[in-house]
């Protein structure tokens, strides 16, 4: 049996694969480490095949055509066997101490065949050209290493917010939420850390450092100058992201939830206007208004409760000076957290 299935969806990852896949073999045999070669030009494919070859019993490689990190979550998830389910991506790695102590917990768990449907960890933006990292954590959201619900949750700092990094799902929760990401788009992950939520009943929150997330490659697809050049897919996962979950409906049973979930829109919704404030065209600023007012042709409540209530009202304010203070906000909250 494979405790956690690591899906490691690559293209052109030639140059850092290596440390990221080394880092999950740490796990041995108990877990299962399935590497998606997207239709990469350059040797990864040749170095997923090494590590199959390598390591047959724990490594799979699968080659396909090109289809996005979307396509390469989704083709690890068909195949996943493991009872955990986690992607990590090819330039990222993951703490040796953090995961054996992550892993000694996910076996027990498995054992006691008392699985929680949802396993949160710290991440780490790791500015390695810089040498500096800033830690993200929970400890203010969930109990430390206890099962709670999202009725027993705590309140959610501005900066903090779940991502996919931050994640482990139960893999029987992922296929039950029918979440499905859209091929050659970047951004989705934001998807996968959103629609799956209201199919957890039970979290567990482990206080370690576990996730390395790389920041810093000019490539990268939260580079400012990159996501400005993409904000046509941002704004189509932003649409994905509002419309995917009926909040009323969660609000019944999980009020915590739905509003951290409207929170979550909200924040989608203000990257979105800050990027477009940032291109500065009379086009970027029509897809602004239109992004706005497709949430409200579609959920008049959510509208106006994101416009008034939530961050997102404040990058959409009025005339040029309510611009302008949008990025002056902007700019002093990236120095401060360094999520670029």
């Amino acid at each position: 049996m494979k405790y956690i299935t690591f899906v490691v969806p690559c293209y052109n990852s030639q140059d850092y694969m290596r440390r990221c896949i080394d880092s999950l073999l740490e796990g041995g045999e108990d877990v299962e480490i399935i590497i998606v070669d997207d239709g990469s030009t350059d040797d990864t494919g040749a170095i997923a095949d090494y590590y199959e070859a390598m390591y047959h019993t724990i490594v799979k490689a699968v080659h396909k055509k090109n289809g996005g990190h979307g396509s390469g979550v989704n083709t690890g998830l068909k195949l996943a066997s493991g009872i955990y389910f986690k992607v990590v991506d090819s330039d990222d790695w993951l703490d040796k101490k953090s995961y054996q102590e992550l892993l000694n917990q996910v076996r027990e768990f498995c054992i006691a065949r008392k699985t929680p449907d949802l396993l949160v960890t710290n991440y780490v933006y790791d500015h390695l050209n810089q040498g500096t990292a800033h830690v993200m954590q929970y400890k203010n959201v969930f109990p430390v290493e206890e099962i709670c619900s999202w009725n027993q949750i705590g309140r959610f700092y501005p900066s903090q917010y779940l991502i996919m990094h931050a994640l482990i799902f139960r893999t029987a929760v992922l296929r039950e939420s029918g979440v499905n990401l859209p091929e050659h788009t970047f951004y989705v992950d934001n998807i996968f850390a959103y629609q799956p939520l209201p199919y957890v009943k039970q979290i567990y929150y482990m206080d370690l450092d576990l996730y390395h997330y790389y920041i810093g490659r000019e490539d990268q697809s939260v580079n400012e100058r990159v996501l400005m050049s993409r904000i046509d897919q941002q704004l189509k996962v932003t649409d994905i992201v509002s419309g995917c979950v009926n909040l009323d409906e969660v609000k019944e049973e999980y009020p915590k939830l739905a509003q951290y979930m409207c929170r979550n829109i909200s924040i989608m919704m203000a990257i979105s206007s800050i990027h477009l404030l940032l291109i500065n065209t009379k086009e970027a600023y029509g897809k602004r208004r239109e992004m706005w007012e497709r949430v409200k042709g579609r959920d008049k409540s959510l509208y106006y409760k994101l416009k008034y209530t939530t961050l997102s009202g404040l990058t959409y304010l009025p005339g040029k000076l309510g611009g302008a203070l949008t990025i002056r906000g902007y700019r002093a909250a990236r120095k401060i957290y360094q999520f670029q």
